[in-house]
């Protein structure tokens, strides 16, 4: 293989030996693994088979684009944890790949591998979008496809190029609001550059403002109009508090930007040692690294503007997309480490970390099992389809559950039927969105299925989402918890089966 090809040189090998056939064979590795180990649902799992049963231009807190996509693989596939698993690791290689193109702008193919790659060493990208999340994958995935986009028309600018800027950048609106920082940042970072500006400028520059408009344009209508629903969950989570935020925001952006870059920087100093504060022999493409050094500290600005602000939560999630170009900036920097005596082990160490993921993944229900502490995937999904089958639920009436964990859960086991969550925290009081759910379900002629899960049941739930119901007694099941430990209490549901009422002229 040769690793001396120059940056945006195509090269000629064999598919087998590509790393993207073999970024291709750890998706599907990953598929495989979530498939095997439990039919149960994480959180942003569970959220995305609720929303995902029609299409619509908004979903609460988040843009829609992530829930557009998987109501296209649930109709592919069916909803099920398949469907979750393929968008979630397509979009994932997709990650890597897009950062590998941004990568072959700049460098030769190993120091494009090492950025791509080195993502896994983040722990958000590469351990806990694994395990449950879903917009922070795809917004990542569109932060990269921005960066190489941009490197590419600052290499050669084509309306083509600009319009595809234009579309990724639209793309990144509707999978987290959070991206117009990074693109931001990024347009201002480019245009602070004397060659990147020339290029941003060029011919046919007005495609990427044009498409990415028309791309945004149908959400926004509805944003404009929901902007209170979309920005209350997020202005929540970020604890503002103006008198006292300060020290503490900045306590947990430091804990933030640390839990995201410091894996990496172990990793990448075990490696290569001094080389990396050693002045570059010849620095590859100066003008790269005043954009990557511009963009930085334009975040930098940004998030301690926040932290004055008195914003005082920063979780990795949110700092991913804003800082996943941190590994090519590092690399392109530093490009004689692509020569380094010392490569081959830090390409063992990324491999090594990569299978070991894999690893953690398929025993993550077990290790929480042993350990007693019960997770999500622990629970029997399969055996309650079956036990709510056998008590006489027909598998198509709408289904309205006391949380979205088990609404989410339900859909995959029983795909023909409409479900629903009402909670205590829901806007319409609980007993009138039940008694909604309901009157609709009698209205089509169906019958209905109120079920909960006693350890994330609210209390009174089933006081109040019954108050407006004819009085019928609630059952219960209990079934052994899957992959734990000897002694583990069973988990427990309860159910209440109102079969559709017979036609006029049928037999009662």
């Amino acid at each position: 293989m040769n690793l001396t090809a120059a940056p945006g040189v195509p090269l000629v090998r064999s598919p087998v030996t590509h790393p993207l056939a073999w970024l291709l064979a750890l998706a599907l590795a990953h598929v495989a693994v979530r498939v095997a180990i439990s039919p149960a649902l994480k959180w942003d799992e569970a959220e995305q088979m609720l929303w995902s049963q029609q299409l619509a231009l908004g979903y609460g807190a988040q843009p829609p684009l992530y829930t557009w996509l998987q109501w296209g693989v649930n109709r592919l596939v069916g909803p099920s944890v398949l469907a979750l698993s393929l968008l979630k690791h397509a979009l994932l290689a997709l990650t890597y790949a897009l950062m590998w193109l941004a990568g072959r702008e700049l460098l030769a193919p190993r120091g494009a591998w090492w950025a791509a790659a080195s993502l896994m060493l983040l722990p958000t990208l590469g351990w806990y979008s694994v395990r449950d999340h879903t917009h922070t994958v795809l917004v990542t995935a569109m932060a990269c496809g921005a960066w190489w986009l941009l490197l590419r028309i600052v290499r050669q600018p084509r309306p083509l190029e600009f319009a595809a800027l234009g579309l990724v950048c639209g793309l990144g609106m509707l999978a987290k609001y959070s991206f117009a920082l990074v693109a931001g940042a990024m347009l201002l970072a480019a245009l602070s550059e004397p060659q990147a500006r020339r290029a941003l400028l060029s011919r046919g520059w007005w495609w990427a403002p044009l498409v990415g408009l028309l791309v945004v344009l149908p959400h926004l209508g509805w944003l404009l109009s929901h902007l209170s629903e979309a920005t209350a969950g997020t202005l929540s989570k970020m604890e503002i508090d103006a008198a006292r935020g300060p020290l503490k925001g900045a306590r947990h952006l430091l804990q933030g930007v640390a839990g995201t870059l410091l894996l990496f920087a172990l990793f990448a100093l075990w490696a290569f040692g001094g080389a990396w504060w050693r002045s570059p022999r010849q620095p590859a493409l100066p003008w790269a690294q005043r954009v990557f050094g511009r963009y930085l500290l334009l975040v930098l600005v940004a998030l301690l503007g926040m932290v004055l602000a008195g914003v005082t939560e920063f979780k990795g999630r949110w700092l991913l997309p804003l800082l996943c170009v941190v590994p090519l900036a590092a690399f392109a920097a530093r490009p004689e480490l692509q020569q380094h005596p010392r490569g081959a082990r830090y390409t063992g160490a990324i491999v090594a970390m990569a299978l070991l993921i894999l690893l953690a993944a398929g025993l993550r229900p077990w290790f929480s099992g042993l350990r007693g502490e019960v997770d999500e995937l622990n629970h029997p999904a399969a055996e309650l389809g079956a036990a709510l089958s056998a008590a006489g639920y027909d598998g198509r009436s709408p289904i309205i559950a006391a949380d979205h964990m088990m609404a989410g859960l339900l859909r995959t086991r029983f795909p023909r039927a409409s479900v629903g969550s009402c909670t205590v925290k829901d806007d319409d009081p609980l007993s009138d969105c039940v008694a909604a759910l309901v009157a609709r379900a009698r209205a089509a002629g169906q019958g209905w299925l109120l079920v909960s899960r006693t350890d994330r049941l609210e209390p009174d739930w089933w006081a109040l989402a019954t108050a407006r119901l004819p009085a019928r007694p609630v059952r219960s099941i209990e079934l052994p918890l899957r992959m734990v430990r000897d002694g583990t209490p069973p988990a427990h549901y309860q159910y209440l089966w109102q079969p559709a009422a017979p036609a006029p002229d049928q037999p009662q």
